[in-house]
């Protein structure tokens, strides 16, 4: 399970955000603070793997927190929770060590989104070792990212794709592009071409079913966590 630090001074909205982290799969909420010296006294005897970071804290910024995190050598990663649109703020953010940037107002299903992306970064990087080339790097980076829907390739359309993530989203144990093609009413290729995109920007995984005589047949599954 990933741990996960909610830093919010609006209780409305950091219950919320509490709400959200507990719905989806693979992560826990260690704790709810307010503050950002709260946070830093927090992750001194409590460490998390995850800090949903509110940028403005009533006491300090919090990017202030953010690089504190980093000098302090405290392993947490931060995903920055604001309305700050500022575009230095942004390049800040990221230099503050911030992973991910989740622009309020959002639904639970961008929340979600953000987060499952989170886990399969962390899930391509597991372990100790080298990566075994760009490639390794590439794909940990991509998941990080996730899928970019306003920049889908010529052809591809956002609602399409939003009704064949659904489809494979209902269906755990996985399945063929036929039955996703049924079920998002589209044609078999239309589905899988949707599904191979899925797949190499790290959303999905493809693996062979040997069902009888013949070509094996490919079966998807959403990739969701770590």
């Amino acid at each position: 399970m990933i741990s996960v630090l909610v830093v919010e001074d609006d209780p409305v909205a950091g219950e919320a955000h509490e709400l959200y982290v507990g719905r989806i799969a693979g992560f826990e909420v260690a704790g709810r603070v307010r503050t950002g010296q709260a946070a830093l006294r927090w992750l001194e005897s409590s460490p998390v793997d995850l800090v949903l970071l509110d940028l403005r804290l009533p006491d300090m910024d919090g990017l202030q927190v953010s690089r504190a995190l980093r000098t302090g050598g405290r392993g947490a990663d931060v995903i920055a929770v604001t309305s700050a649109r500022d575009l230095k703020i942004v390049r800040d953010s990221v230099a503050s060590g911030v992973v991910q940037y989740l622009l309020k107002p959002f639904t639970f299903a961008t929340m979600r989104d953000k987060l499952e992306s989170y886990a399969r970064f962390r899930a391509e990087l597991r372990g100790e070792g080298e990566a075994s080339g760009q490639g390794d790097i590439d794909r940990a980076f991509s998941a990080l990212r996730g899928v970019d829907r306003s920049s889908l390739p010529k052809g591809m359309g956002e609602e399409t794709l939003e009704v064949v993530v659904s489809a494979l989203r209902e269906r755990s144990g996985g399945a063929s592009a036929a039955s996703i093609a049924e079920a998002a009413g589209v044609s078999r290729v239309t589905a899988r071409r949707y599904l191979e995109y899925l797949v190499s920007h790290g959303m999905a995984v493809r693996t062979p079913h040997y069902g009888g005589i013949g070509r094996p047949e490919m079966m998807y599954s959403w990739q969701s966590r770590s």
